[in-house]
């Protein structure tokens, strides 16, 4: 059962940025009722987000409401065996706070089983901040900044980049205001954009899902569907063809769609007719929850391999690919790419170096598809078998960072 930690806005000082000395210790009643009072939410909807928190399997949410804006801030504390949670930061909007609440610990819980199942010294975190609108310019600085600060009064043990609806500006703007944000490099201030390496690894991970069902990784020749062509689609997609895949795309977005499609020299098909388009591989590659019971059936390829983030509706759906001899990567190891290589940047890896680590992603998965394939499984439970023996190893020989407190706050600035 996870805790719910709210923060009030008198959290902040005036000006707005700063975390004020003992902000964490304010009473989470007291909280509550300014919340309320101001319109952010209804007793109703504060429960819901009460029980959504509680019947999570994790450590603790960190809710803030920003007055400003009107934007609920929601940071999800997974798990902490291996290391500080590290996460990006999403920045969506949402029906009501308990469906942003659950998308941050949802998320949260994919990561510690992606550094888990790499076996990373970190741990499982996610931010998201629900807006009421699409900020931009003064607005959506101010926003990220004070997000920045509310970070760096956390003192390390959550550290975040970026995620859908995020860019490696936004995180150059919180970088001001905290030393815990990855995305940029600090001594020149270049963006490091995530997109990429996530695609390398997806790359490596759809050569070693074909060698592992047709015994053979070449690329030439094989058809693959990329759905989805934003930051890492796109990517991905240019990689493919440069290895002489032939490539089907298709995106919501009609006009990009269609400019890649006359780039790349290929074909594209509209999002509805995707799923049910035969190619030897689909990529997944735009939001999450697109392979649900009802899908898989219209399904007609022989492996499931993208960059998409929790792609399977249910549990179950990996099962019921299996069933139809459907190779699955599971999302979280294939799409690590990016979650791997901008920590070790950070701490000043060359990139070189991290495109090397980013491609052992294909060596992991094949272990986790001889195993599956030795106990006629589906992949995923062999990669959750594998994130757990990792997870239950460190546990034996080191404690869990404690979360129990907050570090001192920030300065103000």
């Amino acid at each position: 059962m996870a805790e719910l930690k709210i923060i009030g806005s008198d959290a902040f000082s005036r000006d707005g940025l700063s975390i004020k000395p003992g902000a964490h210790s304010c009473l989470q009643e007291a909280a509550e009722a300014e919340l309320v009072e101001a319109g952010a939410v209804t007793h109703a909807g504060l429960e819901e987000l009460r029980q959504a928190v509680t019947r999570w399997c994790g450590l603790r949410v960190i809710a803030y409401y920003d007055l400003q804006i009107g934007s609920w801030v929601f940071i999800a504390l997974h798990d902490m065996t291996l290391g500080p949670a590290v996460g990006g930061c999403r920045i969506c909007t949402y029906p009501k706070p308990a469906d942003a609440a659950r998308d941050a610990m949802r998320l949260a819980e994919a990561m510690t089983r992606k550094w888990a199942v790499i076996d990373a010294e970190y741990g499982g975190g996610k931010s998201v901040i629900s807006i009421p609108r699409p900020l931009e310019g003064a607005e959506r600085a101010g926003l990220l900044k004070r997000f920045g600060h509310l970070l760096e009064s956390l003192g390390g043990i959550y550290q975040t980049g970026e995620d859908l609806g995020t860019s490696p500006s936004d995180m150059a703007k919180m970088a001001e205001a905290t030393r815990y944000v990855h995305g940029f490099d600090r001594a020149t201030g270049r963006p490091l954009d995530p997109g990429p390496f996530t695609a390398l690894g997806v790359l490596a991970g759809i050569k070693c899902s074909l060698q592992h069902f047709y015994n053979d990784a070449a690329l030439r020749g094989r058809t693959i569907l990329v759905q989805g062509l934003g930051h890492v689609g796109g990517p991905l997609a240019r990689l493919l063809q440069r290895e002489g895949a032939r490539l089907i795309l298709s995106d919501i977005r009609g006009e990009r769609m269609k400019e890649l499609a006359q780039e790349l020299d290929c074909d594209w098909i509209e999002p509805e007719m995707a799923q049910a388009t035969p190619c030897d591989v689909y990529a997944p590659c735009a939001t999450g929850g697109m392979l649900s019971r009802e899908s898989v059936s219209s399904l007609r390829c022989s492996v499931v391999a993208g960059a998409a983030n929790n792609q399977l509706e249910s549990a179950e759906v990996a099962d019921l690919l299996h069933e139809r001899a459907v190779l699955y990567a599971p999302d979280f190891v294939i799409n690590a790419g990016g979650a791997i290589s901008l920590p070790l940047l950070h701490k000043g890896m060359s990139e070189r170096e991290a495109r090397e680590r980013v491609q052992s992603i294909a060596q992991t998965l094949g272990q986790i598809f001889e195993e599956a394939a030795s106990l006629n499984e589906s992949p995923l439970h062999a990669a959750e078998r594998r994130a757990a023996r990792v997870l239950a190893r460190a546990r034996t020989l080191r404690a869990p960072l404690d979360t129990s407190t907050f570090a001192p706050a920030a300065k103000d600035s």
